[in-house]
């Protein structure tokens, strides 16, 4: 009689433990994200024209983002499978090679951005008056992509052994950083001179660097849980290597995936005026604040899914993906409820014309749908399918829906002149259309594999 009351047990432990996770991973996520946020906020004052040239800014840093996350991503995925089994040796080894697999994504984007802003730019836009916002805001915060790269693989590395908390910490210093110049640099204030966008990119590099500056530290001289060295990075296992390209290539190549649809997101966002892509913005905001929040604990969810297939408690997982889908499908409705009752509230942050303040109402409204969607097939499909073992699924999916349905869409609404908040449910459809697959792929139980080199 005594397995009767395993149910019980196992709900109270996986909500405690999805808690002490998902929450200090979804603050960190949040706060990182609130650094650009911090951005677009206060420049959001001097106008339309002004939040336009730091959206289209900051997408270059989003593409970057999508490909660090999926190095990251990767690193997460393989390392706490070892961290199942105890084996920090290993996970030192898969940290050395992502790493550097970072730092050179960094010196890419550092590079493109500093040297060649122009050409960056006028890919995501056609609107002259948009790309000389751009282009300050682009050659400055294009200097921070390397340390950028280093900050999130490490703290990705930490999060790999359930370390979740130290993120938010430096998170949080990186956003109080970056406010504090924000207000000094943006408005000219304690004797700064006024520089407005400029001012914003200014902010950001240095946050960014404080950033790099603590993690190094944490990691190589404090942290002993995982023990790395730098003479670790030095040393490369090279059957690591070869799990690492096997299993962490389709991670990373989904990640690019989600990159090139941001860079078609914006691409084709920028073809509209002034007051619709500061509309697109503020959904945007809007959307990675809500983004942030889910994947967080996706994130722990994926992180309790690898420990549990490393230490093989695979008996475990039928009732443990069962409650996931239940939890998470509530969350979505909640989340989706939230969003639509609280544009209003955000949207009276920004200084725009009353054209950008409909077109924001319109735009959240279709993302209060779509987010509910977002919530299940994301924590379905990373949490449980990709960080199970079967990760090459869900570069596949995200494949077929990027490049057969989201971007063809889109593409097909705004040739025939369709209005902003149906290219912008185009562009969101496949967060409702993967639900039904997740559905079915996460119930077959098919997805759980062992990586780990025995």
């Amino acid at each position: 009689m005594k397995h009767t009351m395993k149910p019980d047990s196992g709900s109270e432990h996986f909500y405690k433990t999805l808690v002490r996770l998902a929450l200090p991973i979804s603050l960190q996520n949040l706060i990182t994200f609130a650094v650009n946020f911090a951005d677009n906020l206060m420049v959001g004052s001097l106008g339309d024209l002004a939040i336009s040239g730091v959206f289209i800014g900051n997408q270059i840093h989003a593409l970057l983002q999508f490909i660090v996350g999926g190095i990251g991503a990767a690193l997460v995925i393989l390392a706490t499978q070892y961290w199942g089994k105890k084996d920090t040796k290993s996970i030192r080894s898969i940290i050395t090679i992502c790493l550097w697999a970072g730092i050179f994504a960094g010196v890419v984007f550092t590079v493109f951005s500093v040297c060649f802003p122009s050409l960056v730019i006028g890919v995501l836009t056609i609107r002259s008056d948009v790309f000389a916002s751009a282009l300050p805001y682009v050659r400055i915060v294009g200097i921070s992509f390397v340390f950028f790269a280093v900050s999130q693989v490490l703290i990705a590395s930490l999060r790999s052994v359930e370390k979740v908390r130290f993120g938010m910490f430096v998170a949080l210093a990186a956003l109080c950083v970056n406010v504090s110049l924000n207000y000094c640099l943006v408005f000219g204030k304690f004797g700064f001179p006024a520089l407005g966008v400029t001012g914003a990119a200014i902010a950001t590099l240095i946050s960014r660097i404080v950033e790099f500056i603590i993690v190094l530290i944490y990691v190589f001289a404090i942290d002993k849980r995982i023990g790395m060295a730098f003479k670790d990075l030095v040393r490369f296992e090279k059957q690591l290597v070869s799990s690492l390209i096997k299993y962490g290539s389709p991670v990373v190549a989904g990640d690019v995936v989600w990159a090139v649809n941001s860079f078609a997101y914006t691409a084709i966002v920028g073809r509209f005026t002034a007051d619709t892509i500061a509309a697109f913005n503020i959904a945007g905001m809007m959307n990675t604040l809500v983004y942030v929040w889910i994947s967080g604990m996706a994130g722990a969810v994926g992180i309790m899914t690898g420990k549990m297939v490393g230490a093989g408690e695979i008996g475990g997982l039928k009732p443990y993906a069962y409650r996931v889908q239940k939890f998470f499908l509530c969350v979505g409705a909640i989340t989706g409820l939230f969003v639509f009752l609280t544009k209003g509230a955000l949207i009276s942050f920004y200084n725009i014309s009353p054209e950008a303040v409909i077109g924001s109402k319109q735009l959240i409204t279709v993302l209060s749908f779509t987010i509910m969607g977002t919530a299940y097939q994301m924590t379905s499909l990373f949490g449980l399918v990709k960080s199970g073992g079967n990760i090459s699924f869900v570069f596949k999916n995200d494949t077929i829906f990027v490049f057969v349905v989201v971007i063809p869409s889109a593409i097909i609404a705004v040739v025939f002149n369709a209005p902003a908040w149906a290219v912008f449910l185009c562009l969101k459809c496949d967060q409702i259309l993967k639900c039904f697959v997740a559905v079915v792929v996460v119930n077959r139980f098919k997805w759980v594999r062992n990586l780990t080199v025995v």
